[in-house]
């Protein structure tokens, strides 16, 4: 069956349509949401919620666009919005934040799963920037307007993220350096 035809479907509310478009695009929009999320359980949570909310607005999907990519905001916006009611987005202003220092990662490959566990331990405020900038593309003023905060505020953050996380990837390079020269 033709995507046209089940969207046309899920805007009559028909469950095995939606049945469908879970299952053929769970998987994407659960890795879209694992970044978003401090682990598992809330990733699961905030997908739940994000096919909720694309089932209820299907009708407003105008063909503009691709639907994954309509469904990708949704599933974005959902788990933001979760963090703006919780008010954790307490973003470090851009004035607070030192120089930040070079720190050289060594050139050895990382596992997927590794950095992603790596980002989903960053801060929220840090985690959110960065996922959105460096994993989805969009724009510091686009940054500033989905977390309600100042371009130089999402710059420092994203400044700030990345240093995070080549200390931290410095860390576990050295340490597991550490662990083989004692095995």
């Amino acid at each position: 069956m033709s995507l046209e035809k089940l969207i046309y479907q899920c805007v009559n509310n028909e469950p095995k349509a939606q049945e469908e478009i879970y299952r053929l695009f769970a998987g994407k929009l659960f890795a879209l949401s694992l970044k978003y999320s401090r682990n598992r359980q809330e990733a699961e949570d905030n997908l739940q919620d994000g096919f909720i909310t694309i089932f209820n607005k299907v009708n407003q999907f105008k063909n503009k666009g691709s639907f994954e990519g309509w469904m990708k905001r949704i599933v974005i916006n959902t788990a933001l919005q979760k963090y703006r009611n919780k008010s954790v987005l307490n973003l470090v202003n851009e004035e607070n934040i030192a120089e930040e220092v070079s720190v050289e990662v060594e050139e050895e490959e990382v596992s997927l799963d590794y950095l992603l566990s790596v980002i989903q331990k960053l801060p929220n405020q840090y985690r959110l920037v960065f996922n959105l900038y460096v994993l989805d593309g969009y724009s510091h003023k686009e940054v500033a307007k989905e977390l309600n905060i100042s371009e130089g505020t999402s710059k420092s953050n994203l400044s700030r993220a990345r240093s995070i996380l080549r200390k931290q990837i410095e860390l576990d390079q050295q340490q597991s350096k550490g662990n083989i020269a004692y095995q």
